[in-house]
């Protein structure tokens, strides 16, 4: 079962090669990103924010280069104890909101509980209501009540806050900012600020061949 977010958690991507189409995305990418430690992606469409999500969740194996989280479970990759929220909510229509939030923590392996879960994401009073009637900020909150849902120490976010107002927003900036708090790693591709205090930047645009990401920036 899934321990809660360990001390001296690390990830470590150590020269990493992405290609789509033909075209390289990035070459030789290399960075670390420490327990308690936000990493924001940044760059136009096209410069391989989401295939670099995709690549740290195992979803994607590297052309070259290597994921590991030190810190974690030793037994399961990088990609087992995070969480990927992408564009798509992964919610079905026809259930209501508390049957896919319950539906996700079967899944994930979280607490039969899923109400502080809603509750955090101002859902817990829909979770009556079928998830196709719900607005697209609605159904995008749901999608991150996954987050919630069962612990794991590395979130992979890719534009959280779509769809989101400015209140949401800021409620989903407050979630973010706790997971780091408490020593969880958080890597977000967004073209909108998190207002997170404690995050650093990688601008893939930027860095696309060879370049590696110190601990400093």
């Amino acid at each position: 079962m899934m321990q809660n977010t360990p001390p001296k958690l690390s990830l470590f991507v150590d020269g990493l090669t992405q290609s789509r189409g033909g075209r390289v995305l990035f070459r030789g990418l290399s960075f670390a990103v420490g327990g308690g430690e936000a990493l924001i992606l940044t760059g136009p469409n096209g410069t391989g924010k989401t295939t670099l999500l995709r690549t740290i969740a195992g979803l994607l194996p590297p052309e070259q280069g290597s994921v590991r989280l030190e810190g974690g479970d030793r037994e399961i990759s990088a990609g087992e104890q995070a969480h990927l929220v992408g564009h798509a909510n992964a919610i079905k229509a026809q259930l209501t909101v508390g049957e896919n939030a319950r539906a996700w923590a079967g899944v994930l392996g979280g607490p039969s509980d899923i109400g502080v879960a809603l509750d955090a994401l101002d859902l817990g009073a829909l979770s009556a209501i079928p998830a196709g009637y719900l607005s697209a900020g609605q159904k995008r909150r749901l999608g991150l009540a996954r987050l919630l849902l069962a612990p794991r120490p590395l979130w992979l976010l890719d534009e959280p806050t779509v769809s989101l107002d400015a209140a949401n927003r800021e409620r989903v900036s407050k979630l973010v900012s706790g997971h780091v708090a408490m020593g969880g790693i958080v890597i977000a591709a967004t073209h909108l600020p998190l207002g997170l205090e404690r995050a650093r930047e990688l601008d893939l645009a930027t860095v696309s061949h060879g370049a590696e990401l110190s601990r400093s920036v």
